[in-house]
């Protein structure tokens, strides 16, 4: 019998809908929300009190062995950052700001933040890691006014720090000389706890500022989305009450997605704490040269849960097709698969539950759910068997979502104990975000499985303002030909961005996945023309569903420039202004290696 099949382990779907003028509806969990803890630090301390033993951190030191913290060392090791920030005079709205990437350390210091009572922010690391210039961390660092700024390692991130001016205190890890007047994190930890800093922990109400998350900033300046500890705690409530089974089994998790992200550190990072599991740092990345990292460590902790993103999937499937033992490694505790339903293509699924059955003989639980950084950021969660991709869930208790008609799409706006406050110190685009009725219009659309049986989920039908029109005056349906045409790729591409706006015809850029790197350029080009051929039957020869032209990008989608989502899939308004010559070149240069024609 399979996991699932216990009763209680999964609840129920349970829906209302109301009905609204003009083919609008509501929909809304009927299920009540639970009691929500107070705050992220509450997690902390029940769990060093009542399992003060149990594993809570892991990151591999330079030796490569595995450095663990259970979470009574970790109370205790953030209660005396606490204090050695108290020291430092923060003041009681400042944040403490992160450079750098995932680590033990940036770990501790975002839970001592928030134990006082103090924001914490990360900034994506590539725009002081991998920038050319630093104005726009500068710029982010100055909108945030932190009362202490901190990053890993000063040779690598003190360029930035220098050159952003800051004046507050500087916190390193290492190699600290690197930035004149910097303290070491290791002398804030040899701090010893007052009394000072539970004084501050029990003034945190539901309403404090627990992190401040930057947008991705596809658009002009990133906005900085306010996260509460109300907003936080509710989302793992309402997780807790749609997946029950983390009351009987604690996560343990492997993940490299980074906390400057809400995935990697509101969704996973606070799911393992609020639940009392552990969390491994994953050092490697879905990249040539790092996956190997992660599959290593895969292999050694064996997960219950897996999150991942969708170029994170293709490395990854690449592994366990070629290696049965690892797969058996994978699988050998894994109790759900985490994907973005958005960006999941029928190919990806199958290859994994196939994988998943040889090694296994049964199918693996896939899950997906639908949020943004502006919701903690669950709004919607599977919590039954899914088919195939797409469905996103329904809304999680307290939540309800408002669809109205746009254009030929069905417009989602949101409401819930999840969705934030506001964008801090911006009213004009506070104002801009809610509707009269105070949902959140989050820009995305959705629609029903079955729309008589709402309880069947919903599917996510793309950006709102994604879809265009070509110069013929016919509309795309950005969403629909996204997921069709890597389906028809299959295997060969990762993702696709649909092309032609103003054009006569529909282009893509294709991101390659791994299978099409090992493939004679020959060979790729000739797969890719057939599934374009595909694509023009499936599509009876209209034009606005059958690209004539595609094109194979070199670089994968970056992340960290906003070409991923926090939602997990690709960010088409991003990739079409961040890779505009590409563009250009696939709709007027026919003689360039990279594009494929229908012929």
């Amino acid at each position: 019998m399979s996991f699932f099949d216990n009763p209680g382990m999964l609840a129920p779907p349970r829906v209302t809908r109301i009905d609204l003028a003009r083919g609008g509806f509501i929909l809304a969990c009927s299920e009540p929300l639970g009691e929500v803890t107070r705050c992220i630090g509450d997690w902390l301390e029940y769990w060093a009190e009542r399992t003060p033993n149990a594993m809570f951190l892991a990151e591999r030191d330079a030796d490569g062995e595995w450095v663990k913290l259970t979470y009574a060392a970790a109370r205790e090791q953030v209660g005396r950052i606490a204090q050695g920030l108290l020291d430092l005079g923060i003041a009681p709205q400042a944040p403490v700001v992160c450079l750098s990437d995932n680590s033990l350390d940036q770990a501790l210091l975002m839970l001592a933040t928030m134990h006082l009572g103090r924001p914490f922010a990360t900034v994506s690391s590539a725009y002081s890691r991998l920038a050319k210039d630093y104005s726009k961390v500068a710029a982010i660092i100055q909108e945030l006014e932190p009362g202490v700024l901190y990053a890993g390692d000063g040779a690598v991130y003190g360029s930035a720090i220098r050159a952003s001016a800051v004046r507050c205190p500087v916190v390193l890890s290492y190699n600290a000389y690197e930035v004149e007047g910097s303290l070491t994190l290791a002398e804030l930890l040899r701090t010893r706890e007052t009394p000072a800093v539970m004084a501050e922990f029990v003034r945190i109400t539901p309403d404090t500022h627990a992190k401040y998350l930057l947008t991705s900033g596809s658009t002009g300046r990133p906005k900085i989305a306010i996260n509460t500890h109300r907003m936080l705690c509710a989302n793992q409530q309402q997780i807790q009450q749609s997946w029950p089974f983390l009351r009987e089994e604690k996560p343990v998790i492997v993940s490299w997605l980074p906390w400057s992200h809400t995935f990697g550190t509101n969704h996973n990072f606070n799911m393992v704490l609020c639940n009392g599991g552990s969390f491994y740092i994953d050092e490697g990345r879905p990249l040539p040269g790092l996956m190997e990292k992660s599959v290593r460590n895969l292999r050694e902790v064996q997960p219950n849960l897996y999150f991942n993103v969708p170029r994170g999937f293709d490395a990854l499937i690449a592994f366990l097709e070629q290696d049965e033992s690892f797969a058996r490694d994978f699988f050998g505790r894994l109790r759900a698969v985490f994907y973005a339903a958005a960006a999941l293509p029928q190919s990806t699924w199958d290859r994994l539950e196939r994988a998943a059955q040889k090694v296994l003989g049964e199918k693996v639980w896939f899950t997906s759910a639908w949020g943004a950084t502006e919701a903690s950021p669950l709004l919607t969660n599977v919590h039954w068997r899914l088919d195939g991709p797409g469905c996103i869930g329904l809304p999680v208790a307290g939540t309800s979502i408002k669809f109205l008609p746009n254009g030929d799409k069905l417009e989602m706006r949101v409401k819930g104990p999840q969705v934030f406050p506001g964008y801090l110190n911006n009213p004009d685009k506070t104002a801009e975000a809610f509707d009269d009725d105070g949902y959140y219009k989050i820009g995305d659309a959705g629609l029903l499985v079955d729309p008589q049986r709402p309880e069947k989920g919903i599917v996510f039908n793309g950006r709102v303002a994604e879809d265009f029109k070509l110069t013929t005056g016919t509309w795309v349906s950005v969403g629909t030909l996204r997921v069709r045409a890597v389906t028809a790729l299959a295997p060969y591409a990762q993702d696709v961005v649909v092309t032609g706006h103003d054009r006569d015809e529909v282009g893509l850029l294709i991101f390659p996945s791994a299978a099409a790197k090992d493939l004679p350029t020959g060979d790729l080009h000739a797969h890719i023309r057939e599934g374009l051929r595909r694509l023009k039957a499936e599509g009876g020869g209209g034009s606005s569903q059958s690209p004539t032209r595609a094109m194979l990008l070199d670089e994968p989608p970056n992340m960290d420039a906003g070409e991923i989502t926090d939602k997990g899939y690709i960010n088409q308004r991003a990739v079409l202004a961040r890779r505009a010559a590409e563009v250009v070149s696939l709709h007027s240069s026919p003689k360039l290696d990279r594009v494929v024609f229908l012929k």
